[in-house]
């Protein structure tokens, strides 16, 4: 958003930290299901709370590829096309913010609630990567910097599909039910539980 190199750098030597935090959380639940042994809903919980750090990790990884295309798309195409990969970044940052709080909350309605948004999230990166894509062909000499662009929202949207991954495991373990692949009228019908 800010074309900021430093930020860009802090953001991509921050990943050695998220895959030491996964290491240790992924030990954690181990130990507690050895130790504890547990069962019905305190096993979902913690098969959901390892999905889940999966999730986060890799969402990490899907940051620093971001910064790096940040550190290569200098020039025209980040000018022009900034603004809609800020927009895109804040659709997706606002649909983990909600994923997360439905986990702290354990609110499976709210997590029920989630694919829509990010629904909305691939129709946003399908109109960036179609402008670029005719960016490109106006301006060949473009194209290095617009294809990291691509590379850019294209990493944004798998980040908001992680964000809906953990939306869904939080599902599971508070109603013990995939919400994964149910039909709309299904998930509709979740979304009104009390």
């Amino acid at each position: 958003e800010r074309n900021d190199g430093e930020l860009a750098v802090q953001v991509v030597a921050r990943d050695t930290e998220v895959n030491r935090l996964e290491l240790g959380l992924d030990e954690a639940c181990r130990d507690m299901l050895v130790q504890r042994q547990p069962a019905a809903g305190d096993l979902r919980l913690v098969f959901a709370v390892i999905k889940v750090v999966m999730d986060i990790e890799r969402m990490g990884d899907l940051a620093k590829r971001v910064a790096k295309a940040a550190l290569k798309s200098a020039g025209t195409p980040q000018q022009r096309f900034g603004g809609a990969i800020a927009s895109l970044g804040a659709s997706v940052l606002s649909l983990s913010d909600k994923a997360l709080a439905a986990f702290v909350a354990f609110d499976g309605v709210a997590a029920a609630a989630i694919k829509q948004e990010d629904r909305a999230i691939d129709e946003q990166c399908k109109e960036i990567t179609a402008e670029l894509q005719l960016f490109i062909a106006a301006q060949p000499g473009s194209t290095g910097g617009a294809l990291q662009l691509i590379w850019a929202a294209r990493s944004l949207e798998r980040f908001g599909d992680h964000a809906k991954n953990v939306a869904e495991h939080i599902f599971y373990a508070v109603y013990g039910k995939e919400i994964r692949h149910m039909s709309d009228e299904e998930r509709a019908q979740w979304l009104t539980v009390d």
